[in-house]
C-alpha cells in the first residue's frame, strides 16, 4: 500500500500545482461560442417534441411540428424523422428528394441506409444497386448481404471470396435475421458454400442458447429437422442416454449439439460423455473438437484448473477463434507457456495480429530461453509497442521502457480551427448536444470524423474537431475524435481533467489516486455528468441506486436522496467514497477494485484465488485476462491503462503499468473485510 500511496500523492501533487500556464493545460475553452440563440429556442422545443412524437410513432404530429423548424439548424434532423416514419410508404421521387436536399450530410447518408434495407427486404434488386455505390458509410452488415444478394441474383455468382464473407457475415450476427440468411441460403443452394457453414451456425447458437438461430439454419439443410433439433435443445442430456432405444434417429450433429448443451450447463458431465467409446467414435475429429473447444471454454470462463487439458484433447485446428482464446487465457492462469503458444498458433491471422495475443505469444516465446526466441519475442514487442491501449505499455515495459506523455503534435492553427467551427455537420452535432438530443449529436458527430468515410477527415481537421469539442466540454467527442487521430496523439484531447476541484478535494480528503479516479470516469462516463447506464447506474461515476444509498450511509452523507445522484458533487463523493472502500477491501489491488466497481464485489471475489491459500498468485495482466465477462475484462485494463497516462500526464513523471497491476493471489487470512458488506 505504501507504494500506491506515494503514487496518489505523487499525482495530488502535480494537479495543486497544474494550472492552465502549464504545458500540459487543457485545452482552451475561451474559443467556444453559444450553440443556440433566442431566434432559435422555440425551434428548440419544437424539435424534443417532434423527437417525443418519432419514439411514439405519431406520424401526424411529426408532420404538424415540420413547418416549426424550418430555417432551424437542425432542419435536417427534422426532416429525417418525417421522412424515416413514412418510409414504407414513401414514393422513390419523395426519398431522392431527400437525399438530394440533404446531399453530404449525415441524414442523406442514414436514411439511404435505412432504405437500401427496404429495398433489400423487398428485393427490389435493381433500386439497390442505384443507391447501394453512394452509401458512404458502408457500415451496415445487413446492407452488405443484401447487396451480395442483389450481385448474386443479377449477375449469377460471385466469387469464392465474397461467398466466404456472406459465410462470416451470416455466423456473426447474434440472433435470426432477414438479410444475411436468405443469401447464405442461396449460396448453398448453388454448393458455392458448404454445409460446414450451416453446422458451424448451429453449434454456435446451441453455445449461446439461441435456438431460433438454430431452427433458421436447420431449416436451410431439411425443414424436418427443425423440431428434432429443437428438442435437443430443450432436453440434450435425453440424447445421450443409451437407455432410451426408441431415439434411433440420433445424428452425430444431433449429438455435437446435445454434447454443446450439456457442456454449456456441466463442462465435467460433457467430459464424461465424450470419454465414452461410442460418441468418441461416431462423432468426426471435427465435430470432437468442437465439443471440447466447449468444454474447455465453459471450463476457462469458471476457472477451472482442468480447462487446458480438456482442450487439448481435441485440434486446435478444428476449434472456434474464441475457444482458442479461452485455451490461451487458461494456461496463462495455469502457467503452461506451451499451451499459450500452441493455442495462439493456430488462430487465424487476423487473431493473432491483435495485441493480446502478439503480447502472450511474445512472452511465450520468451519461456524458451533461446538467443533466436529471445530475438523474436522482442521484435513483437517492438511492433505493438506504444502508451496508448494497455498490451502497447505493457510491451513498453518488457523493452525496458517507461511510460511517458508522447510530445504532443502542433496545436491546430487558427485556420483548422474556423475550418471546424464552420463544419456544418460538426455545428449541428454540437447543437443536438446543446438541446438535449446527445444520441442523435453523437451520431452526427462521428459521422463527420469518421477517418475512413469518403471524404473524411484527416490528421488535422481530427484534431481541430477534438479541440473544438474540448472547447464546448463535450468531453467524450473531445476524447473520441483524438483518439482517431492515426499518427499523432495529443493526451490533453485524449485524457482530459474536467471538474478539478470536487475531484482533487475528494480524493486528497479519503487518501485516493486522482489518476485512478480520472481512469475510472474516463471510462464510466466520458465525463457525461448525466450520463445513465442501461441498468440505471447514473452520473459521472456510473453509480447504481442501491449503490448510492448504501455509500452514503457509510460516509456520513445523511442528507442524501436518490435524486441527488446527478448532482456533480454528489455524484464524486459517493463514486470516490464507494471506490475507497472497495479499494480497502481489496487490501489497496487496482485491478480487483476495479472489477468490483464494474461487476460487483462479489464476482470479483470470485474471480481471485480461494481464501485458504492453496489458490494461484498471478501476475495482475494475467488475473485481468482471464476475468470471465468480456465486459469486465475490457474494463479493468482500460481504467488501468488510463490511470497509467494521466499519472504520466500530471505529474509529467515516467510510470509503470506492470506496478498497477501487481500481483492477485488468494486474500490474506488475516485481511480485514473478509466479510464485507459490499454490495
Amino acid at each position: 500500500m505504501a507504494g500506491v500511496w506515494h503514487l496518489a500523492l505523487t499525482t495530488i501533487v502535480a494537479l495543486i500545482a497544474w494550472h492552465p500556464g502549464t504545458t500540459v493545460a487543457q485545452p482552451a475553452m475561451s474559443q467556444a461560442t453559444p450553440l443556440t440563440s433566442p431566434a432559435t429556442a422555440a425551434g428548440d422545443q419544437a424539435l424534443l417534441t417532434m423527437r417525443d412524437a418519432y419514439r411514439r410513432g405519431n406520424q401526424r404530429e411529426l408532420q404538424t411540428l415540420r413547418p416549426r423548424l424550418n430555417g432551424h439548424p437542425l432542419e435536417p434532423m427534422a426532416d429525417y424523422w418525417v421522412m424515416r416514419m413514412g418510409l414504407e410508404t414513401a414514393t422513390a421521387q419523395d426519398i431522392r428528394g431527400f437525399l438530394q436536399r440533404w446531399a453530404g450530410s449525415y441524414y442523406e447518408d442514414r436514411l439511404r441506409n435505412d432504405w437500401l434495407l427496404l429495398l433489400g427486404t423487398r428485393q427490389d434488386w435493381a433500386t439497390f444497386l442505384a443507391e447501394w455505390p453512394r452509401f458512404r458509410m458502408n457500415d451496415d452488415a445487413r446492407v452488405r448481404c443484401h447487396g451480395l444478394h442483389a450481385r448474386l441474383l443479377t449477375e449469377g455468382s460471385l466469387s469464392p471470396d465474397e461467398a466466404a464473407e456472406a459465410g462470416r457475415l451470416w455466423l456473426a450476427q447474434r440472433d435470426t435475421e432477414d438479410a444475411c440468411a436468405p443469401l447464405v441460403e442461396q449460396l448453398l443452394t448453388r454448393q458455392a458454400i458448404g454445409a460446414d457453414v450451416v453446422w458451424q451456425r448451429v453449434r454456435l447458437g446451441a453455445e449461446l442458447n439461441r435456438p431460433r438461430a438454430v431452427a433458421q439454419a436447420v431449416a436451410m439443410l431439411n425443414p424436418d429437422w427443425v423440431e428434432p433439433f429443437g428438442q435437443v435443445m430443450a432436453q440434450p442430456s435425453r440424447y445421450l442416454d443409451d437407455k432410451l432405444t426408441a431415439l434411433r434417429h440420433r445424428t452425430k450433429e444431433m449429438v455435437t449439439l446435445a454434447l454443446i448443451r450439456v457442456a454449456v450447463g456441466d463442462p465435467e458431465e460433457a467430459a464424461t460423455h465424450m470419454e465414452r467409446t461410442r460418441w468418441r467414435t461416431q462423432l468426426t475429429r471435427e465435430e470432437a473438437s468442437w465439443v471440447w473447444g466447449v468444454i474447455g471454454r465453459v471450463a476457462a470462463q469458471r476457472l477451472m484448473n482442468e480447462a487446458p487439458a480438456w482442450f487439448a484433447r481435441g485440434q486446435a485446428a478444428d476449434m472456434h477463434p474464441d475457444h482458442l482464446g479461452w485455451w490461451a487465457r487458461s494456461a496463462l492462469r495455469t502457467g503452461q507457456w506451451t499451451h499459450v503458444a500452441k493455442a495462439i498458433a493456430a488462430m487465424p491471422a487476423a487473431q493473432q495480429g491483435e495485441p493480446i495475443w502478439t503480447y502472450w505469444h511474445a512472452r511465450a516465446l520468451l519461456q524458451l530461453k533461446t538467443p533466436d526466441a529471445q530475438a523474436q519475442a522482442r521484435a513483437q514487442f517492438q511492433r505493438m509497442a506504444g502508451v496508448h491501449d494497455f498490451y502497447g505499455q505493457l510491451a513498453l515495459e518488457e523493452l525496458g521502457q517507461a511510460i511517458t506523455t508522447p510530445q504532443p503534435p502542433p496545436p491546430p492553427t487558427p485556420q483548422e480551427m474556423e475550418a471546424a467551427r464552420q463544419n456544418p455537420g460538426l455545428r449541428r452535432a454540437l447543437h443536438a448536444v446543446a438541446v438535449g438530443l446527445r444520441s442523435e449529436g453523437v451520431r452526427e458527430w462521428n459521422y463527420e470524423t469518421n477517418l475512413h468515410t469518403p471524404g473524411g477527415m484527416g490528421e488535422r481537421e481530427l484534431l481541430a474537431a477534438a479541440q473544438l469539442a474540448c472547447q464546448h466540454q463535450v468531453w467524450d467527442r473531445c476524447i473520441n475524435t483524438s483518439e482517431r487521430t492515426p499518427r499523432s496523439a495529443d493526451h490533453r484531447q485524449r485524457y482530459p481533467t474536467p471538474y478539478r476541484e470536487p475531484v482533487l478535494q475528494h480524493t486528497m480528503t479519503i487518501g485516493l489516486d486522482a489518476a485512478y479516479v480520472y481512469g475510472l470516469i474516463r471510462q464510466e462516463s466520458r465525463f457525461i455528468t448525466d450520463a445513465r447506464s442501461h441498468v440505471g447506474a447514473s452520473g459521472l461515476m456510473q453509480v447504481m441506486p442501491a449503490t448510492a444509498r448504501w455509500t452514503a450511509k457509510k460516509i456520513g452523507l445523511n442528507s442524501f436522496q436518490p435524486r441527488d445522484i446527478n448532482q456533480l458533487e454528489t455524484n464524486i463523493a459517493i463514486g470516490t467514497g464507494y471506490l475507497k472502500l472497495v479499494l480497502d477491501d481489496f487490501e489497496g489491488s487496482l485491478p480487483l477494485a476495479a472489477a468490483a466497481y464494474n461487476a460487483g464485489p462479489g464476482r470479483a471475489r470470485r474471480w481471485r484465488a480461494p481464501n485458504d491459500g492453496s489458490g494461484p498468485v498471478l501476475e495482475g495482466a494475467i488475473w485481468a485476462e482471464n476475468i470471465p465477462f468480456s465486459e469486465t475484462r475490457d474494463y479493468v485494463k482500460r481504467v488501468l491503462s488510463n490511470t497509467t497516462n494521466y499519472a504520466a500526464l500530471l505529474s509529467g513523471q515516467p510510470q509503470s503499468l506492470k506496478a498497477r497491476l501487481g500481483v492477485v493471489g488468494p486474500r490474506a487470512r488475516s485481511s480485514p473485510g473478509e466479510n464485507s458488506d459490499l454490495p
